[in-house]
């Protein structure tokens, strides 16, 4: 009887060496708690659609290149500032997996800009159920 107790007690030692030394492995490799996942791989770059000299201008049609890793469909959002007064804002949805079924041309121009420069920011990001997720963004200067 003694025997068969020692037994049981060296198993139950055994186990519980067992599991700890698991989960301390597995905190080491960083799948345990308090590990931050990797953000999503991203790029944007411009591409001009109808620019004559190789910039973008005022009144002229630009679209983005995306890239991204994330799994939740990618938006872009466009914001142009003149004298640090936003004048141009707009959003098209980048999805690989079906056809966004709107335009993903940006026109440079707006009720509120209606000529001239203007900076630019360009933001590839995705929304979660905390909000949004940012993935790459890009500046540019759109000029007269």
């Amino acid at each position: 009887m003694v025997g068969k107790r020692i037994a049981l007690i060296a198993l139950i030692f055994s186990f519980s060496l067992f599991i700890l030394g698991s989960t301390e492995a597995l905190a080491a490799r960083g799948g345990g708690g308090g590990h931050k996942p990797r953000p999503p791989a991203s790029s944007l770059s411009l591409v001009l659609l109808n620019s004559t000299d190789g910039l973008p201008h005022w009144g002229q049609d630009v679209t983005f290149t995306v890239s991204t890793t994330a799994t939740t469909e990618p938006n872009v959002s466009l914001d142009c500032y003149q004298n640090g007064v936003l004048v141009y804002g707009a959003v098209a949805g980048f999805y690989p997996s079906y056809a966004w079924p709107w335009d993903q041309t940006f026109i440079l121009s707006s009720p509120s800009w209606t000529g001239g420069g203007a900076d630019c920011t360009a933001t590839l990001y995705y929304i979660s159920g905390s909000g949004t997720v940012p993935l790459a963004t890009m500046s540019f200067q759109a000029y007269p």
